[in-house]
């Protein structure tokens, strides 16, 4: 069954992407590939389902290094049903889980690091995330701080409290948002990982495996939250500290949350281009074509379990009807 859904989506897609100028790119976003399933985020990849994953995009796309493949987007040469696989953030896992599937499967992926997390650091959504997670008892009290209360008695409960709580300080000016998570932290008072992200020499090992690293600021902040100076600091900064970690050029650059207009404005990406970076990429979904703005790319993530909802949303997607 799997095999017959794969080959009718591998003929629809060659359908929707030919080779050629009226080639259609997919580009797939990733964050976390865990170990094991969590729980709580029961739709969250891990290794098992990245492995499938990888497996179907594999029988249905022409996986490419992401600057090869908008090169030749531009060029007009890309192959039929032309793929690329991004990660955001740098998580450790994708060092430790997610290059080695890459290479089981001869696929080549561009990991966008923020850098002010490297080495023991830990991103404001993961605190409130091992925040609710360690918290004791069925209840998380947070009305002191102004945050409400929350039931946590079940892992669906503590999901939907970590909800709650991201959506609440997402937006807030990144000081402000420091120090209410760090509240969180305090009122919940258990000790939280601190391997959660990459390690330098993990950057490098990306490198040494055939991957490519790009850009993703060094604090992930939201772009258009900040003034110009510090925005352009941020992009900037990110990726001359990629650049000697690994002591090759950074030429891809990733837009934090990375919605246009509501996360970045234009101003964002004529720094982007100024700066110096051969193009980036956003989180709007869709397919690039030749003549896209090659520094405001599409990507896109399939989270569907079965081949063939899986196929159906890629196909969607290409067609351009999500």
């Amino acid at each position: 069954m799997t095999r017959t859904v794969l080959t009718l989506a591998r003929a629809g897609l060659s359908a929707l992407a030919p080779a050629g100028t009226r080639a259609r790119l997919s580009i797939f976003i990733y964050h976390r590939v865990l170990r094991e399933p969590d729980p709580i985020f029961p739709a969250e990849v891990c290794a098992a389902k990245f492995e499938r994953q990888l497996g179907w995009i594999s029988r249905l796309f022409n996986v490419l290094p992401l600057e090869e493949a908008i090169a030749r987007l531009q060029a007009g040469s890309l192959p039929a049903r032309p793929a690329c696989i991004t990660f955001d953030d740098g998580y450790a896992d994708n060092a430790e889980i997610a290059v080695p599937l890459l290479c089981s499967h001869g696929i080549t992926a561009t990991f966008f690091v923020a850098t002010g997390f490297l080495d023991g650091g830990r991103m404001w959504n993961d605190t409130i995330i091992e925040s609710v997670r360690r918290a004791r008892g069925d209840v998380l009290d947070l009305t002191r701080l102004g945050l409400g209360s929350y039931g946590i008695g079940t892992s669906e409960a503590r999901h939907t409290a970590i909800d709650a709580l991201i959506a609440a300080h997402k937006y807030l000016p990144q000081e402000q948002r420091s120090e209410q998570v760090e509240a969180i932290r305090e009122a919940v008072g258990e000790a939280l990982p601190v391997d959660m992200m990459m390690r330098s020499r993990q950057v490098r090992d990306l490198r040494d495996a055939g991957m490519t690293v790009g850009a993703h600021t060094v604090t992930h902040p939201i772009l258009a939250r900040l003034d110009a100076a510090g925005a352009r600091r941020e992009i900037a900064a990110g990726r001359e500290i990629l650049e000697d970690i690994t002591g090759a050029k950074v030429t891809l650059f990733a837009y934090p949350n990375g919605k246009p207009g509501e996360d970045y404005r234009p101003e964002h990406v004529e720094m982007v281009k100024s700066i110096g970076y051969h193009a980036a990429v956003s989180t709007a979904w869709g397919t690039a074509r030749r003549g896209s703005d090659r520094y405001q790319l599409p990507r896109f993530t399939p989270w569907d379990q079965t081949a063939a909802r899986f196929a159906i949303r890629l196909l969607r997607n290409v067609g351009g009807r999500l």
